[in-house]
């Protein structure tokens, strides 16, 4: 495949849509620049037909056009979400309303990125506008847990390196839990969040999600409004190690004795789910349509 040289790869501001893209040929990516946004596409890669000890050999670097494919679905919904924006907005609550023109005011000091916007926008849409507007929507996305998840429903929300998602975490803890504050009766919302992180050093890293965090986003960012911080305080948010959720064996009973005692099941002095859910989230209280965000998901 003949390599190709770009001088300046960076072809769009991060604070717009993107408008720009190098073209991809069938040998690979080229210095060609189209006038528009990238559509969402994924490589399916296919061995090739070479062997190498008895065994096909995957030609990881040898990308064709008949590879690539669409993601037709976020295609679909990035075009919906498209239309409600130029749209202004409709349909959503009046909190919403707010929290989107904060973000997206011009005069911001402290801008955000497109794709920070642009993700909760999606949140939003799915949450507020989808379920009346387009329920297609939420019929493939159920259809979608159904087949990988039954029974737990989950979107997720995927951004390149650098692109901030812990303030996307904090926008969307902000505009979750200040709708249900508002709105209590309202299901669609939730003021009661458990943050699941693959390790000690990201959890304390994202302490900045406390609103009570000297450091959190909520300010430094510029997430919200002083007087809409101090509201957010109400909420009940948990920032948890995943290795927390182990189950564990507390009876003092010796090695041996335990065993014995499991006789090649469980052993019976080892917690079950419901009590590893108490130590966990005993922060939490009573509440229930907990808001779970899984940080980091693919470790």
């Amino acid at each position: 495949m003949p390599q190709t040289v770009i001088e300046n790869p960076i072809l769009n501001s991060p604070f717009a849509e993107p408008g720009r893209h190098f073209r991809f040929s069938d040998e690979g990516i080229t210095n060609e620049i189209v006038d528009e946004r990238r559509t969402s596409t994924y490589f399916v890669p296919i061995p090739a037909s070479k062997k190498k000890s008895k065994q096909l050999a995957l030609q990881v670097t040898e990308w064709t056009q008949d590879r690539v494919k669409p993601n037709d679905f976020i295609n679909d919904v990035r075009g919906y979400v498209d239309t409600w924006r130029k749209g202004g907005y409709r349909d959503v609550t009046t909190t919403t309303r707010q929290l989107l023109d904060y973000w997206r005011d011009p005069d911001r000091d402290r801008k955000l990125f497109f794709c920070q916007i642009e993700a909760l926008e999606t949140a939003i849409f799915i949450a507020e506008v989808a379920p009346k507007y387009h329920p297609n929507v939420i019929t493939q996305l159920r259809a979608f847990n159904d087949a990988s998840n039954p029974l737990l429903y989950r979107v997720a929300l995927k951004m390149a390196t650098g692109a901030g998602k812990t303030v996307v975490m904090a926008m969307l803890i902000a505009w979750q839990a200040l709708n249900k504050l508002a709105n209590p009766q309202d299901a669609r919302f939730s003021d009661a969040f458990l943050i699941v992180t693959p390790g000690i050093t990201i959890r304390d890293r994202l302490r900045v999600l406390l609103p009570n965090d000297p450091q959190n986003y909520y300010r430094e960012r510029d997430v919200l409004p002083s007087e809409l911080l101090v509201e957010l305080g109400k909420a009940k948010i948990i920032i948890a190690n995943f290795h927390g959720f182990t189950l564990r064996d507390p009876g003092d009973a010796s090695r041996l004795t335990k065993s014995i005692l499991a006789r090649g099941g469980e052993s019976p002095t080892k917690e079950t789910s419901g009590a590893m859910v108490r130590r966990v989230c005993r922060e939490l209280g009573n509440k229930k349509n907990i808001i779970v965000i899984n940080d980091e998901a693919h470790h």
